[in-house]
Order: C-alpha cells, then structure tokens, then sequence
C-alpha cells in the first residue's frame, strides 16, 4: 500500500495566535505530529501544506517529505478542511509521480493521539469496504437525554427525540463527538468536493485522553499537563 500523509497547518489562528509553532514541551505543536508519522512507519510521503514560510521551515526541520505551499483561498478562517487536504494531496502526486492508495490527514491540533489511534484509523479503512474512516471518543453529552435545543418559540426540546423514553443517560443509544484527530480516505474518494459523510463512512473509536483538539488557550494549557504528566509516567517505568 502507498500510504500519503498529509498535516495541513495554516498560519492564521484566532483562539491561539501562531498555535502551529508555538512551543509544546520544548517542541513546536507541529513536530508533536509530524514525528508521530513519522514514527508509525506507515507512510511513504509525508507532505506539510501550509500558508505560512515559518510552518513549512518547521515542517522541513523535523523531517517532512514535502512543503506545499497552500494557496490563499485554501487558508482562510472560512475555508473547508477537505479543498486544504485534497490540494495537499493532488501536489504531492505531481512532486512525487507517485499514485497513492490512501491519504491520512493528521490535525496538528491534536497532539494527544496516539501511534496506534493512527494504526487503526488506517487499519480499518484498509480492512473494510469504507470509503473514508473519522475519528471520535463516546459523547459526555447525548442528544437523546441531556442535549437540547431551542423551538422557534423559545421552548426547549432534546437534539434528537429517543423512541422511548430515556431516564438513564446509560440507557440512551450510544453517540460519539467528532475529534478531528485523524481522517483516512481511499485516494479515488478524496477530491475537492468530496463530502466527509458518504454511506460507506466507518467511525474509528479513540479514547477520551487521547482526544482533546487545541481551539483555545485553556486547551493548549490543558494538553501541556496532560502531555507533561505522560512524560513523567514513561519516564518513571
């Protein structure tokens, strides 16, 4: 299998300005991902598309394959993740010359990952009929019991109405919060328009701990404890 890797990370970022290089327990939050990939072992290209020359030197510094100079349009607060990964992608075919049978898209915000949520997502695209695998870990909240939203006259109403009543949240169907750790498509399913939920989406289930997505300074705060806490773990076994 000729496995591409893409980490698209662009330089603009209101909740935590320069979140992509800002340092992360002596590295930049970047190199957290870009090692993890590298360390898998499962991919022949490792590709870096971004908008900002810091990012891609960065990129270049901890070991990535290729810098692709992502365009204006793809970059901005408003622009889609799928357009960003599927340039990505398309760039590193035409450097490269080589056809790739998958593409795995790791979020340089979710750090917390571990090499084997990374296994899986690929394993599970490459052991099933999918067309492309997301990541999540069991919702804390659910739409069937303690979810609600408003109606038109201000009243209030569960997300999604249960076929019986729910007086457990246990007893309520599972669901799972989207993480946007990591995303595995088949190559002929990735284009530009592709839509993330297709009828052959298959879910790869990842642990909780392993799942905070950096969006804000208290969670850049939060997964330094918890990245320095790991640290100290391995470091006493």
């Amino acid at each position: 299998m000729k496995r591409l890797c893409t980490i698209c990370a662009r330089g603009g970022s209101k909740g935590v300005p320069g979140k992509n290089i800002r340092p992360l327990l002596g590295k930049p939050l970047l190199a957290h991902t870009l090692l993890q990939a590298k360390k898998s072992g499962l991919f022949v290209t490792i590709a870096v598309s971004s908008d900002s020359e810091d990012i891609l030197q960065i990129a270049s510094v901890y070991g990535a394959d290729l810098l692709i100079a992502r365009p204006v349009e793809l970059a901005g607060d408003e622009a889609a993740k799928i357009p960003a990964v599927a340039h990505c992608a398309n760039e590193a075919e035409r450097l490269t010359g080589v056809r790739y049978d998958s593409v795995t898209d790791l979020d340089a915000t979710s750090p917390l990952r571990s090499i084997a949520d990374i296994a899986g997502a690929v394993e599970l695209l490459e052991t099933s009929d999918a067309r492309n695998i997301i990541t999540g870990h069991p919702s804390r909240r659910s739409p069937y019991f303690n979810m609600v939203e408003h109606r038109s006259d201000g009243s209030v109403k569960l997300v999604k109405a249960p076929e019986m009543p729910v007086v457990r949240r246990q007893d309520a169907p599972q669901t799972y919060d989207m993480n946007a750790s990591v995303y595995v498509w088949r190559r002929d399913s990735l284009r530009a328009d592709s839509p993330l939920f297709t009828g052959r989406t298959l879910l790869y289930v990842m642990d909780a701990a392993n799942s905070a997505d950096i969006d804000s300074e208290l969670d850049f705060l939060l997964v330094e404890e918890l990245m320095r806490r790991r640290c100290s773990e391995n470091e006493g076994k």
